[in-house]
């Protein structure tokens, strides 16, 4: 690890005569184009020339097949600061940069670009995901809000009635009195709304058979098996990572047992809902949903999900967009801070954590 010091020099000499070694680490930026314009402002580009040698112009968009500039720069990296599409760390993208001992990811999931070879070779990796977690869990929040008032609804029935109107009488099972809040997984993001619903009067049940009772009781929600949460909760919301296990965890039963009117939120991935099932229930009215990822990941131009009065369906909009990848950016240039001071990463990412998380 790298270290800078203060110190003068030790004799008379001037101090550009005897400059004190650059221990800054060297970096290569590593992501799809057009991705750093967005994730690096002026000043950040400026932070990360001072804590780091590199160019912070320079951007690497495939190491498997680098030019002679970004070669050059991959074979002198010891950090590589990676975001949205960066390429595969494969052994043969490895062994092309031999001085690598680290990876920040100014993203969420590493399991795009991180490799197995990654960990065999001892490389320390850090991301974002905290930072992406936050927008996620805002959006969420959002969600949950305007579903228990039932705004969607509310705006299309005042497009059709466009006159004085009995909201009182129409409106008797609306809003977020002691509503009851399922969440499927207590992930970063999961946490994150939990901590968001607080001040709010809802009971809030959470799914996941990760999580002890104790420490659901330390997180202020009631922990209970997915059946009973989807039967008691009048809004499911979906935080667990993409894994085997979790394929269309949300099935048939359990949206079967989802209360008339219920509403089905997911932030997480669209494998984890069965969704040919999920449009059985939706095309009928029975239920409703906040999408904003599906399987796939774009509809079908012919979906109804595109046209449902009882759908809002967005384009994977949640997590960081906009100005929120400056929050991530920042986290990424903390952690390169860090590893320039010799000390180990605050949000580090081990291979374990990948089995269970996204």
């Amino acid at each position: 690890m790298h270290h800078t010091t203060d110190n003068p020099p030790a004799d008379n000499r001037p101090a550009d005569d005897n400059p004190p070694a650059d221990t800054r680490p060297t970096l290569l930026l590593a992501m799809a184009p057009g991705v750093a314009e967005r994730l690096l402002t002026d000043d950040r580009r400026a932070r990360l020339s001072a804590l780091a040698r590199t160019d912070p112009h320079l951007v690497a968009h495939d190491l498997a097949a680098p030019g002679p500039q970004v070669a050059a720069a991959l074979a002198e990296a010891e950090i590589l600061l990676t975001c949205w599409g960066a390429t595969p760390l494969t052994t043969e993208v490895l062994d092309r940069a031999p001085r690598l001992k680290a990876v920040v990811h100014a993203a969420g999931s590493v399991k795009h670009h991180v490799t197995e070879a990654c960990w065999q070779r001892g490389l320390a990796v850090t991301s974002a995901a905290a930072a992406n977690a936050l927008p996620v869990a805002e959006y969420t929040l959002a969600a949950i809000l305007l579903a228990g008032k039932r705004a969607l609804h509310a705006a299309q029935r005042y497009a059709q009635v466009r006159a004085p109107h009995d909201w009182l009488a129409e409106s008797a099972d609306w809003g977020n009195h002691r509503r009851t809040v399922g969440l499927v997984g207590a992930s970063r993001i999961g946490r994150r709304v939990i901590e968001l619903l607080r001040p709010f009067d809802f009971e809030v049940l959470l799914y996941d058979p990760y999580v002890a009772p104790d420490e659901a009781a330390a997180l202020g929600v009631e922990p209970t098996d997915l059946d009973a949460l989807c039967a008691r909760s009048s809004i499911v919301s979906v935080h667990a990572p993409q894994l085997p296990a979790t394929q269309r965890m949300i099935g048939p039963r359990q949206l079967a047992l989802m209360p008339d009117g219920g509403t089905l939120i997911n932030t997480a991935r669209g494998s984890l809902v069965d969704e040919e099932a999920l449009l059985r229930h939706l095309t009928s009215g029975r239920l409703h949903a906040v999408l904003d990822v599906t399987d796939p990941e774009v509809p079908a131009p012919g979906s109804p999900l595109y046209e449902l009065p009882n759908v809002l369906l967005t384009p994977h909009v949640a997590g960081s967009l906009g100005n929120e990848l400056h929050r991530m950016a920042d986290q990424a240039l903390d952690e390169v801070a860090r590893y320039g001071r010799g000390e180990p990463f605050a949000e580090a990412v081990r291979p374990a954590d990948l089995t269970r998380s996204a």
